[in-house]
């Protein structure tokens, strides 16, 4: 299995699929797994600067797409529980109350560290509006996207 993931790694490391790297990082990285896509969106600028924008629309999409798959995960976890207890899903608590306060706006949070994967994962679980939530995922996403990297580019 090491030699399969070294594999795939390396095969992501091959200049020509340069945007798909970029975007498979960015996708993994919206899960629950912990990994950073800004230091592979970086790279590719640094090597490829005449594909600024396409790629920040890549990284936003992939991230984006995680997202959205970590918000159905979080729909789907609140159906099974609910089908194997029996009982409505618990939405008390301070931090869901305070998401449903705000609704599908909340997602817009969803780039930061730590709590943004899982804000995702609780949006799906409160079975907030899927596609108001998938907007302000992207406008989030999009814009931690932009402001990494000018920052980085300006630095480096």
């Amino acid at each position: 299995m090491v030699a399969g993931v070294s594999s795939f790694l390396a095969w992501l490391a091959l200049p020509q699929v340069g945007l798909g790297a970029v975007f498979v990082v960015a996708f993994v990285s919206a899960t629950l797994l912990p990994l950073g896509s800004e230091p592979a969106l970086f790279a590719f600028i640094k090597l490829h600067p005449e594909m600024l924008g396409p790629a920040l629309l890549v990284a936003t999409l992939g991230n984006t797409l995680g997202g959205v798959v970590t918000w159905w995960l979080g729909w789907l976890a609140r159906r099974g529980t609910e089908k194997v207890t029996h009982h409505p899903a618990n939405t008390d608590g301070r931090a869901l109350r305070w998401l449903q306060r705000f609704g599908p706006k909340a997602c817009l949070l969803s780039w930061l560290p730590i709590v943004g994967d899982p804000l995702c994962a609780v949006a799906g679980w409160l079975n907030l509006p899927f596609w108001p939530c998938v907007a302000w995922m992207a406008a989030g996403k999009c814009a931690r996207y932009i402001t990494t990297t000018a920052f980085m580019l300006w630095v480096v």
